[in-house]
Protein backbone atom coordinates (compact mmCIF):
# COMPACT_ATOMS: atom_id res chain seq x y z
CA UNK A 1 0.00 0.00 0.00
CA UNK A 2 1.38 3.33 -0.92
CA UNK A 3 2.06 5.50 2.09
CA UNK A 4 -0.24 8.43 3.01
CA UNK A 5 1.62 11.45 4.10
CA UNK A 6 0.56 12.14 7.50
CA UNK A 7 -0.76 9.01 8.21
CA UNK A 8 1.43 6.65 10.44
CA UNK A 9 0.75 3.25 12.46
CA UNK A 10 1.95 3.90 15.86
CA UNK A 11 1.91 0.71 17.15
CA UNK A 12 0.31 -2.53 18.01
CA UNK A 13 -2.13 -2.82 20.97
CA UNK A 14 -2.04 -5.53 23.59
CA UNK A 15 -5.69 -7.47 24.10
CA UNK A 16 -7.24 -9.23 26.90
CA UNK A 17 -8.73 -11.67 24.40
CA UNK A 18 -9.40 -11.54 20.46
CA UNK A 19 -6.04 -11.86 20.25
CA UNK A 20 -5.83 -13.26 16.77
CA UNK A 21 -7.57 -10.11 15.50
CA UNK A 22 -4.91 -7.35 14.90
CA UNK A 23 -5.54 -3.95 16.71
CA UNK A 24 -3.35 -0.70 16.63
CA UNK A 25 -3.06 3.13 17.28
CA UNK A 26 -3.42 5.01 14.00
CA UNK A 27 -1.79 8.62 14.06
CA UNK A 28 -3.29 11.34 11.62
CA UNK A 29 -1.05 14.46 11.58
CA UNK A 30 -1.81 16.79 9.15
CA UNK A 31 -3.11 13.95 6.70
CA UNK A 32 -5.09 15.14 3.65
CA UNK A 33 -7.02 12.22 1.97
CA UNK A 34 -7.36 12.46 -1.68
CA UNK A 35 -11.01 12.74 -3.37
CA UNK A 36 -10.99 9.34 -4.84
CA UNK A 37 -10.72 7.85 -1.91
CA UNK A 38 -14.55 9.00 -0.91
CA UNK A 39 -16.20 6.30 0.67
CA UNK A 40 -19.72 5.99 -0.79
CA UNK A 41 -21.52 7.59 -3.67
CA UNK A 42 -21.73 11.63 -2.39
CA UNK A 43 -19.42 14.09 0.02
CA UNK A 44 -21.52 14.59 3.08
CA UNK A 45 -23.16 11.36 3.54
CA UNK A 46 -20.46 9.55 5.89
CA UNK A 47 -22.71 9.92 8.72
CA UNK A 48 -25.62 7.91 7.79
CA UNK A 49 -23.35 5.37 5.99
CA UNK A 50 -21.73 4.81 9.36
CA UNK A 51 -25.09 4.31 10.95
CA UNK A 52 -26.34 2.21 8.36
CA UNK A 53 -22.47 0.13 8.76
CA UNK A 54 -23.24 0.34 12.61
CA UNK A 55 -26.70 -1.95 11.87
CA UNK A 56 -24.74 -4.68 10.29
CA UNK A 57 -22.02 -3.78 12.35
CA UNK A 58 -23.82 -4.91 15.60
CA UNK A 59 -25.58 -7.84 13.55
CA UNK A 60 -22.02 -9.27 13.14
CA UNK A 61 -20.73 -8.59 16.70
CA UNK A 62 -24.09 -10.20 17.61
CA UNK A 63 -23.29 -13.79 15.35
CA UNK A 64 -20.16 -13.31 16.92
CA UNK A 65 -20.73 -13.31 20.49
CA UNK A 66 -23.41 -16.44 19.35
CA UNK A 67 -20.28 -17.94 18.18
CA UNK A 68 -18.44 -17.84 21.72
CA UNK A 69 -21.91 -18.75 23.57
CA UNK A 70 -22.23 -21.79 21.52
CA UNK A 71 -18.44 -23.32 21.47
CA UNK A 72 -18.58 -22.20 25.82
CA UNK A 73 -21.82 -24.25 26.16
CA UNK A 74 -20.87 -27.03 23.92
CA UNK A 75 -17.51 -27.25 25.89
CA UNK A 76 -19.35 -27.39 29.42
CA UNK A 77 -22.02 -29.99 27.99
CA UNK A 78 -19.12 -32.32 27.21
CA UNK A 79 -17.32 -31.82 30.39
CA UNK A 80 -20.50 -32.25 32.48
CA UNK A 81 -20.93 -35.79 30.58
CA UNK A 82 -17.12 -37.11 31.54
CA UNK A 83 -16.54 -35.61 34.87
CA UNK A 84 -17.44 -37.62 38.09
CA UNK A 85 -18.52 -36.14 41.55
CA UNK A 86 -20.28 -38.05 44.11
CA UNK A 87 -20.66 -41.02 42.11
CA UNK A 88 -22.27 -39.12 39.36
CA UNK A 89 -22.00 -37.41 35.78
CA UNK A 90 -21.97 -33.74 36.86
CA UNK A 91 -24.54 -32.60 34.57
CA UNK A 92 -26.83 -34.89 37.03
CA UNK A 93 -26.56 -32.43 39.69
CA UNK A 94 -29.45 -29.88 39.62
CA UNK A 95 -27.10 -27.28 40.25
CA UNK A 96 -25.23 -28.02 37.01
CA UNK A 97 -28.28 -28.85 35.18
CA UNK A 98 -29.87 -25.67 35.74
CA UNK A 99 -26.84 -23.96 34.01
CA UNK A 100 -26.71 -25.92 31.11
CA UNK A 101 -30.65 -25.38 30.42
CA UNK A 102 -30.31 -21.81 31.22
CA UNK A 103 -27.35 -21.81 29.10
CA UNK A 104 -29.36 -23.61 26.14
CA UNK A 105 -32.39 -21.52 26.25
CA UNK A 106 -30.68 -18.42 26.06
CA UNK A 107 -28.72 -19.45 22.87
CA UNK A 108 -31.48 -19.95 20.99
CA UNK A 109 -33.46 -16.64 22.18
CA UNK A 110 -30.42 -14.57 21.33
CA UNK A 111 -30.09 -16.98 17.66
CA UNK A 112 -33.86 -15.80 16.77
CA UNK A 113 -33.38 -12.06 17.61
CA UNK A 114 -30.06 -12.27 15.54
CA UNK A 115 -31.73 -14.31 12.39
CA UNK A 116 -34.54 -11.33 12.91
CA UNK A 117 -32.25 -8.63 12.71
CA UNK A 118 -30.84 -10.23 9.76
CA UNK A 119 -33.76 -10.57 7.87
CA UNK A 120 -34.80 -6.92 8.70
CA UNK A 121 -31.48 -5.85 7.14
CA UNK A 122 -31.64 -8.39 4.28
CA UNK A 123 -35.24 -6.54 3.23
CA UNK A 124 -33.75 -3.42 2.89
CA UNK A 125 -35.47 -2.11 6.25
CA UNK A 126 -34.08 -0.02 8.71
CA UNK A 127 -32.94 -2.55 11.63
CA UNK A 128 -31.63 -0.49 15.00
CA UNK A 129 -33.80 -1.21 17.09
CA UNK A 130 -34.09 -5.06 16.11
CA UNK A 131 -29.75 -5.17 15.66
CA UNK A 132 -29.39 -3.43 19.21
CA UNK A 133 -31.41 -5.46 20.53
CA UNK A 134 -29.54 -8.44 18.75
CA UNK A 135 -26.05 -7.68 20.23
CA UNK A 136 -27.08 -6.37 23.22
CA UNK A 137 -28.90 -9.69 24.42
CA UNK A 138 -26.69 -11.97 22.60
CA UNK A 139 -23.46 -10.19 24.42
CA UNK A 140 -24.57 -10.29 27.57
CA UNK A 141 -25.77 -14.22 27.23
CA UNK A 142 -22.27 -14.93 25.64
CA UNK A 143 -20.78 -13.06 28.56
CA UNK A 144 -22.90 -15.32 31.13
CA UNK A 145 -22.59 -18.37 29.17
CA UNK A 146 -18.53 -18.05 29.45
CA UNK A 147 -18.37 -17.27 32.83
CA UNK A 148 -20.66 -20.38 33.60
CA UNK A 149 -18.48 -22.31 31.36
CA UNK A 150 -15.58 -21.91 33.73
CA UNK A 151 -17.85 -22.54 36.61
CA UNK A 152 -19.12 -26.13 35.24
CA UNK A 153 -15.33 -26.54 34.67
CA UNK A 154 -13.99 -26.04 37.48
CA UNK A 155 -9.90 -25.33 37.84
CA UNK A 156 -9.90 -26.77 34.09
CA UNK A 157 -12.01 -23.22 32.91
CA UNK A 158 -9.02 -21.47 34.25
CA UNK A 159 -6.27 -22.74 32.80
CA UNK A 160 -4.96 -21.36 29.04
CA UNK A 161 -4.81 -25.12 28.24
CA UNK A 162 -8.17 -25.63 27.75
CA UNK A 163 -10.40 -23.25 25.55
CA UNK A 164 -12.96 -22.19 28.05
CA UNK A 165 -10.50 -19.76 29.78
CA UNK A 166 -10.10 -18.44 25.75
CA UNK A 167 -13.93 -18.11 25.31
CA UNK A 168 -14.33 -16.24 29.53
CA UNK A 169 -11.27 -13.73 27.88
CA UNK A 170 -13.17 -13.01 24.25
CA UNK A 171 -16.80 -12.74 24.98
CA UNK A 172 -16.18 -9.48 27.03
CA UNK A 173 -15.35 -7.52 23.81
CA UNK A 174 -18.63 -7.90 21.90
CA UNK A 175 -20.09 -6.25 25.10
CA UNK A 176 -17.95 -2.97 24.59
CA UNK A 177 -17.71 -3.59 20.67
CA UNK A 178 -19.82 -1.68 18.02
CA UNK A 179 -21.19 0.45 21.06
CA UNK A 180 -21.21 -0.57 24.34
CA UNK A 181 -24.48 -2.11 25.82
CA UNK A 182 -25.11 0.80 27.97
CA UNK A 183 -25.46 3.20 25.41
CA UNK A 184 -27.27 0.50 22.86
CA UNK A 185 -30.21 0.36 26.11
CA UNK A 186 -31.16 4.04 25.23
CA UNK A 187 -30.81 3.63 21.81
CA UNK A 188 -33.58 0.71 21.79
CA UNK A 189 -35.68 2.92 24.46
CA UNK A 190 -35.70 5.68 21.59
CA UNK A 191 -35.93 3.70 18.95
CA UNK A 192 -38.79 2.13 20.66
CA UNK A 193 -40.33 5.68 22.01
CA UNK A 194 -40.07 7.03 18.09
CA UNK A 195 -41.71 4.04 16.66
CA UNK A 196 -44.65 4.12 18.93
CA UNK A 197 -44.90 7.64 18.06
CA UNK A 198 -45.34 6.66 14.62
CA UNK A 199 -47.95 3.71 14.95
Amino acid sequence: MEKVPGFDVVRDLPKMGYRGVESCELRFTDCRVPSDALLGEREGQGFAQMMRGLETGRIQVASRALGVGRAAFEDALAYSQTREAFGVKIFQHQSIANYLADMATKLTAARLLVHDAAERVGSGARSDLESGMAKLFASEVAMEIALNAVRISGARGYSPEFDVERYFRDAPLMIVGEGTNEILRQLITKELVRRLSHD
